[in-house]
């Protein structure tokens, strides 16, 4: 089983880096997991974010996209993946290696 990598996103200013670490996670073999809050669900808007569909697993903080009054649907997340904190829970326990953007 490859290793997994989980990022987690609380910012809206990093969508470069959350790109380039996710193309090189896969790029070493390893599977990549993302979960989106606060002003991180505002990445779902940039034009560029459709490109993390090949890279990882997106999930995204219900309760802050509503917050913002986003609308679905969004590119690469899927109707499930529209959860809670404890889907940020899950995703720590499931990773062997988390970093925070």
């Amino acid at each position: 089983m490859a290793e997994k990598l989980g990022i987690f996103v609380s910012s809206d200013e990093h969508l470069d880096h959350l790109i380039g670490i996710s193309k090189a996670a896969k790029k070493a073999g390893k599977e990549v997991s993302v979960f989106l809050t606060n002003r991180g669900v505002l990445l779902a808007k940039d034009p560029r974010f459709p490109e993390m569909g090949e890279l990882a697993h997106v999930s995204l903080c219900n309760v802050n996209f509503e917050a913002f009054k986003m609308e679905k649907p969004i590119p690469v997340v899927a109707d499930k993946d529209f959860a809670t904190q404890m889907r940020h829970a899950d995703m720590i326990a499931e990773c062997d290696r988390y970093i925070v953007l």
